[in-house]
């Protein structure tokens, strides 16, 4: 599995937008469908949410992708 540490600069990221800025989705589209697949875990749990606020500690898992973020 491929880990990925990013750092969050505001108070939250929204999924979609986190997804694009770490090049998981090539276009904002993109994210959104990896979404609707069902392809997202957010601290092991399935996250449906599309604008989702990411916060910093939690993790991401999309495919074989870990994201970390701090």
């Amino acid at each position: 599995m491929e880990n990925i540490k990013f750092k969050i600069t505001s108070e939250y990221n929204k999924l979609i937008q986190l997804l694009k800025t770490t090049r998981l989705a090539s276009t904002g589209g993109h994210a959104k469908m990896i979404v609707d697949e069902e392809m997202v875990y957010r601290n092991d749990e399935l996250e449906t949410r599309k604008r989702a606020k990411i916060l910093p500690g939690e993790t991401i898992v999309v495919g074989d992708v870990s994201i970390q973020l701090t």
